[in-house]
């Protein structure tokens, strides 16, 4: 492949979008109410924290089409994509909003993200298989900063500076992973600081998104405490932990008999069909164990302890006459069968594929120096990427599984270009566009809102929306002859009318509406949009 010609490239044409694909994307946002969660449940102080609901789906579409720091949000203002969406804020007013968070806003924030996470469940089968077995993994990463000017940055347990992401995912045994909850601490925290307030919320959250099935929490040994599995208990989910190595366990594991190993299917493992088992140098073993007795009787907990060997192939610590194992520990009550239980709990590693996905996107940069306008930026990061999650599951069987970023870069940062005709806006896509027939499945799925636009929406009193008669017959805002199109009064005013003959006024900066009919047609690669989003400025 190589360039056949000479060109001159000039940025000069204004109906040309870099991201088609976060139209379908918002309108799934809008249908799981993203703006009505964050009206209802966000209020920041003024003037800055005004228009919460429009500034933080801005921030979302932002992620979702690979932002990954606040200057980086002035792709939602190029060509015509403030044609396209309205609403739209600059990256020095975005900048200024997150600055205004607080302990408080920050977990108001978490509020909308869990309910929009069970409302987008609700819209797509994110979590298919939910009434049989669900896994809540629990995991926390530090994201390295620089400079002296980040509030909270330290050195944690890996010597890295920078601030800790402690996260709650929810996955099923047959779909991706979605993020429950998620906090930011400052750098030098202890893993397990906070994991059971998070544990509880993810819990509730897994549970309202539909996990009716068998809940198993997953954890490594940085959460191996009595708090984090008493808010497992407490939710009647099961847990399955990873056994810190302290004296009592390794004592419990030297009891174990030699004819109680099995082996199982690991790595370099061989099948012999003659004896029907596996030849390995993995073999796992299990035994009943109570954990935490240095605490109160009331306290001590006892469960399964099911333990994995596997030669040292560490020729330090290899003897002539004896062969060394290294050991690995779950302390779990897991209702699954050993073999079962065990090959299970090393799915937790599910949970380093979403910490990739977000370091590869949002959580590339943790933009501002102040700790809750950062913790803000993660909550709308596990937002941006459920949302892009949704996008991908409502697409096809493939995007269902894939990373995020391959979704970004098949679904979402499609190019086109939009034309005006009839008082209709035409999205232009490209042609012969490989993943076409996902993206038009993704769209297929968005249905626009199904009240009446005759008439105004019963049981949506809104105190700032007003109703009137339209005007007369050749005047600028006569609606056209379809009564369902709906044109803007003038490029001035934020009025739209609406045959026959009323107007909903949505100057006022806390209405919002959002009005879709769209029509595509593929076999001529174009998407006919009548009106994407309304809100005020």
């Amino acid at each position: 492949m190589r360039v056949c010609h000479g060109f001159t490239a000039v940025f000069d044409d204004p109906n040309l979008v870099s991201c088609a694909g976060l139209a379908p994307v918002l309108q799934l946002a809008e249908r799981a109410g993203l703006q009505r969660l964050v009206g209802e449940h966000v209020q920041l102080p003024e003037p800055a924290g005004v228009n919460a609901h429009l500034k933080i789906p801005s921030l979302v579409a932002g992620m979702v089409a690979g932002a990954d720091s606040i200057d980086d949000m002035a792709l939602l203002r190029h060509g015509a994509m403030r044609r396209l969406f309205t609403g739209v804020r600059a990256p020095s007013t975005l900048g200024s909003f997150l600055r205004t968070f607080t302990f408080g806003h920050v977990r108001q924030l978490d509020a909308v993200a869990s309910r929009l996470l069970i409302n987008l469940c609700a819209q797509a089968p994110l979590l298919s298989g939910a009434d049989e077995l669900v896994y809540v993994d629990i995991d926390d990463t530090l994201k390295q900063t620089y400079g002296y000017a980040k509030q909270g940055a330290g050195r944690g347990y890996t010597g890295v500076k920078g601030l800790n992401a402690l996260l709650a995912i929810v996955s099923t045994p047959t779909s991706a992973p979605v993020i429950a909850a998620a906090r930011l601490r400052k750098g030098s925290t202890n893993s397990a600081k906070g994991a059971a307030r998070l544990v509880a919320d993810a819990l509730v959250t897994a549970k309202a998104a539909g996990a009716t099935g068998t809940l198993i929490l997953r954890a490594d040994s940085g959460y191996y405490g009595y708090d984090v599995i008493a808010a497992a208990t407490r939710q009647d989910a099961r847990f399955s932990i990873t056994a810190r190595q302290d004296k009592a366990v390794r004592k419990a594991i030297a009891g174990i008999k030699d004819d109680a190993w099995t082996p199982i299917e690991y790595t370099d493992a061989v099948f012999d069909e003659e004896q029907q088992r596996w030849i390995s140098d993995a073999e796992v073993a299990e035994i009943p164990y109570t954990a935490f007795t240095s605490k109160p009787k009331a306290k001590h907990v006892t469960a399964r302890l099911i333990v994995r060997r596997v030669k040292d192939m560490n020729p330090d610590n290899q003897s002539e006459l004896f062969t060394a194992y290294r050991y690995h520990a779950v302390f779990t009550d897991s209702p699954l069968p050993m073999l079962e239980a065990e090959k299970a709990h090393r799915g937790h590693a599910i949970v380093e594929q979403v910490i990739a996905d977000l370091k590869n996107g949002p959580l590339a940069h943790l933009p501002s120096g102040h700790f809750w306008a950062n913790s803000a930026w993660l909550v709308c990061a596990a937002m941006a990427l459920n949302l892009t999650r949704a996008t991908g599951t409502l697409a096809s069987t493939f995007h269902s599984r894939a990373t995020t970023g391959t979704i970004r870069a098949q679904l979402i940062t499609v190019p086109g270009r939009l034309a005006r005709s009839a008082r209709r806006l035409t999205l232009h896509l490209p042609t012969d566009w490989p993943w076409q027939h996902a993206w038009a499945t993704t769209h297929r799925c968005e249905r626009p809102a199904t009240h009446s636009l005759t008439h105004p929406p019963s049981n949506r009193t809104r105190p700032e929306t007003s109703w009137r008669p339209a005007d007369t017959p050749g005047q600028p805002g006569m609606p056209s002859s379809d009564p369902r199109t709906i044109t803007p009064r003038s490029p001035s005013t934020t009025g739209w009318t609406v045959d026959p003959g009323l107007v909903m006024n949505t100057s006022s900066p806390a209405s919002t509406a959002a009005m879709s009919s769209l029509r595509w047609d593929f076999a001529s690669a174009t998407l006919t949009v009548r009106s994407l989003m309304t809100g005020s400025s």
